[in-house]
């Protein structure tokens, strides 16, 4: 890698001035998953991003899904995956894992992994002070998915005060009802709920494709820029399909509920949060 000047190194941060000043003492969601999740140089360089907004005065809020840990979790258990529409079928057993592999292990280590890179964070879950409210959710055509969970209510409070205090919030995507019952909720539409609920100014999903591509296998052909009002015509079309489906929703929802952008970006780039957030250019698919 070639050695970048003292100059070149200034006129970088001075580019990134006004993208720092658009964005001090404001909320950017951040939902974190997929190969930046499992790799190791992705999951360092993810890390070090948030630890330097977060220094230069922008409120990160960390919301983190853990599919493949939970499956790992209830292989060893030997208790059977089962996928509905996309979500995982969570019976008593499988919600007992999905607390213990996010609330305990994933989030913990994400916690543990800020403090490594010099940031302060704080680990929270939707039960705690009962910051994610929901209910039983079912399939569009009326199938029990067992204890998934809809939000509800969100109560910001916890998630506040941590960022009043100086921490990062790292928020597992489990919930809560009235009678003490735990759901399981899809990280997605947790991240795109939050940031509505806090007035976030941005909300970024990171995954595992370049963004929204007009045909889907060639990258060159990425979509820069989507008016939600664009979605239905690009679903009609084929271009939303599949797997993208339930992630644009979660964007055009959390739009629509005043977020000024949603974006997805490709969490196997190294430093894709920076490039989004400081320069011009950005990265990936932003939903205004």
């Amino acid at each position: 890698m070639e050695k970048i000047s003292n100059q070149d190194k200034s006129q970088i941060l001075i580019d990134a001035l006004p993208y720092i000043q658009k964005y001090s003492n404001k909320i950017v969601v951040v939902k974190y998953g997929g190969n930046a999740m499992t790799n190791k140089e992705l999951k360092d360089a993810v890390m070090t991003d948030i630890v330097l907004l977060s220094l230069v005065g922008i409120k990160v809020v960390l919301v983190h899904g853990g599919g493949p840990e939970i499956s790992d979790m209830l292989k060893k258990l030997e208790i059977e995956s089962r996928f509905i529409n996309g979500l995982r079928y969570t019976d008593e057993a499988t919600v007992d894992v999905v607390k213990m592999v996010l609330a305990g292990k994933v989030n913990k280590e994400l916690v543990q992994l800020l403090a490594q890179h010099k940031g302060s964070a704080v680990g929270l879950c939707g039960i705690d002070g009962e910051m994610l409210v929901a209910e039983k959710k079912t399939t569009d055509d009326g199938q029990d998915l067992g204890w998934v969970g809809e939000i509800t209510h969100v109560n910001t409070k916890p998630i506040t005060d941590a960022l009043e205090n100086g921490n990062i919030p790292v928020i597992a995507t489990v919930a809560t009802d009235k009678d003490g019952n735990t759901y399981n909720i899809n990280a997605d539409t947790a991240a795109a709920r939050i940031a509505a609920e806090l007035g976030a100014e941005n909300l970024i999903l990171m995954t595992d494709i370049a963004g929204l591509l007009r045909d889907k296998d060639d990258p060159s052909t990425l979509i820069p820029s989507v008016n939600v009002s664009e979605v239905p015509y690009l679903k009609m079309q084929g271009i939303i399909s599949g797997g993208m489906i339930p992630k644009i929703d979660c964007c055009v929802e959390s739009v629509r509920r005043g977020v000024p952008r949603a974006v997805i970006i490709d969490g196997r780039v190294p430093h894709s949060i920076l490039i989004e957030i400081l320069s011009n250019e950005g990265i990936g698919t932003q939903f205004t």
